[in-house]
């Protein structure tokens, strides 16, 4: 399962590409990849090595206990980016994977900033066997991809479900939700949460003021004038971190205005993308957020925490996030605040529904293909992502994991409640889009450029041709690979 190309320095070192200011979202989606399926094509998973039956509430087929063929007494090292989602579930997986296999250590240790404290041990050729790249500062996954450093999961994918007898690994995830993670038809990284982003308000706060959650932008400006009419700041944001209006509001404005394609297309980096009509309306009906003063004043120099413990406050009413967001701020959320997520609202004239709404599937985990124990990291994933551990996360994290089941039974929150109202009444109008994840010199000049877009420094029309300039850019650089989706 090991590479046998050499890291190279100049490609893995290369300016910015490699570090992300910006949230890593990922970015992955419900809709249809435009690779080949995960759980086909490549080897199929080992036989079996001798295994006893785990001691686990809950019961695991003869044939699930020891699948890969995991070699007893091996240590397995987990590095994981510890952020919103906290790290219990992490513990938790990880005492699932010690019950499973008792013979093999298993260490997990939670950081920041993934890729300035692990990239000297891929340049060196001992990462750890498992790694969740998230967060600002994360490594560059397409780098990574482009330089053989991580190990094909198509044993893991193909090799029975912990849990749900019957079926494969790959068989109990919901369908479509790893599909950002094929890269030339081959399954290299998974994503464990599935992620609804929009934006966010207190439904308590909205009652008590009689105000309706707006279902058109032309609604959401009139409702931040009579918010701003009452003393009340309409919106913040992750003001040090502008990506959160990239993903929670800007993207969504194009696919409202101009559909899936308009994204496709930005995706692809067909010529003129960003300069279409349906783009340029998108970056002008966000830009009247500020140019309204809509946003709180001081939300440009608030990290991600401290703009949602103001919002929490009731400083302001609307705030962009994702579902990670209860989790996050729970030490922080007053009694009774009941918090919500909604779609952006339409845009009249435009192609998308009020209803359709940016989801996908996020926290990045994959496997290097250097690493001492390839084994040892996908049977973790094989725990990570069982129904056993994705109840938990959603009863202990607030969020959803992308098991099928794996809110069966269980009591969720206000704020989860919502992203799965939301999901279903989508349907298929989920959509997501790649150029954060495939391209990461454009996806941070497009979060910089927001964050000069919302503090007024730049007009939309600047915004539109800096963003343009780059994408062209990335288009014409022979070093920078390139993919390609059609759905």
């Amino acid at each position: 399962m090991k590479s046998t190309k050499p890291l190279s320095r100049r490609t893995f070192l290369k300016g910015s590409a490699l570090l992300s200011a910006g949230m890593a979202l990922a970015a992955c989606g419900p809709s249809a990849a435009p690779q080949a399926p995960a759980a086909e094509g490549g080897a199929q998973a080992p036989a079996p090595a001798p295994a006893t039956t785990p001691d686990l509430p809950f019961e695991v087929a003869p044939e699930a206990i020891n699948p890969l063929g995991l070699e007893p007494g091996k240590p397995v090292e987990g590095v994981f980016f510890e952020g919103g989602y906290g790290r219990a579930y992490i513990d938790h997986a990880a005492d699932i994977f010690r019950a499973l296999h008792p013979e093999n250590e298993m260490s997990v240790a939670g950081i920041q900033r993934v890729g300035e404290q692990l990239r000297p041990r891929f340049i060196a050729g001992n990462p750890p066997d498992v790694i969740d790249n998230s967060g600002a500062g994360n490594l560059d996954t397409a780098a990574l991809v482009a330089e053989g450093q991580l190990a094909d999961l198509a044993p893991l994918m193909n090799a029975p479900a912990l849990d749900t007898p019957g079926k494969t690994f790959a068989e109990t995830l919901f369908p479509g939700s790893q599909a950002d993670g094929v890269y030339d038809g081959k399954q290299l990284v998974l994503n464990i949460a599935y992620t609804v982003y929009g934006i966010w308000n207190s439904s308590t706060l909205l009652e008590e003021k009689g105000w309706e959650y707006p279902t058109t932008w032309s609604g959401m400006l009139d409702l931040c004038e009579t918010i701003k009419s009452a003393g009340m700041n309409p919106w913040t944001y992750q003001g040090k971190y502008p990506s959160y209006m990239v993903f929670g509001v800007l993207v969504p404005l194009i696919y409202k205005i101009g559909g899936l394609q308009a994204i496709i297309d930005i995706d692809n980096l067909e010529d003129g993308a960003w300069e279409k009509d349906e783009v340029v309306q998108a970056v002008t009906l966000m830009a009247e957020l500020a140019r309204n003063d809509y946003i709180m004043p001081g939300t440009e120099g608030l990290t991600h925490t401290e703009a949602q413990a103001e919002w929490l406050k009731g400083n302001a009413v609307f705030l962009p996030c994702g579902t990670w967001l209860e989790n996050e701020m729970r030490d922080l959320t007053p009694e009774g605040f009941n918090m919500v997520v909604h779609p952006v609202p339409t845009v009249e004239g435009g192609k998308g529904s009020f209803e359709a709404i940016y989801a996908s599937s996020g926290e990045s985990y994959f496997v290097p293909s250097q690493a001492k124990n390839v084994v040892g990291g996908m049977e973790f994933l094989r725990c990570l992502l069982s129904k056993e551990s994705a109840k938990f996360f959603a009863q202990n994290v607030s969020s959803i994991m992308p098991v099928i089941g794996g809110t069966e039974g269980i009591e969720v929150s206000s704020g989860m409640r919502s992203a799965l109202d939301a999901v279903e009444a989508a349907g298929d109008e989920i959509f997501n889009y790649r150029f954060g994840t495939w391209y990461r010199d454009l996806s941070n000049e497009v979060r910089d450029r927001t964050g000069d877009l919302l503090t007024n420094r730049i007009t939309p029309e600047e915004f539109i041709e800096s963003v343009q300039k780059k994408a062209d850019e990335v288009k014409a650089d022979p070093d920078i690979k390139k993919y390609t989706r059609t759905s």
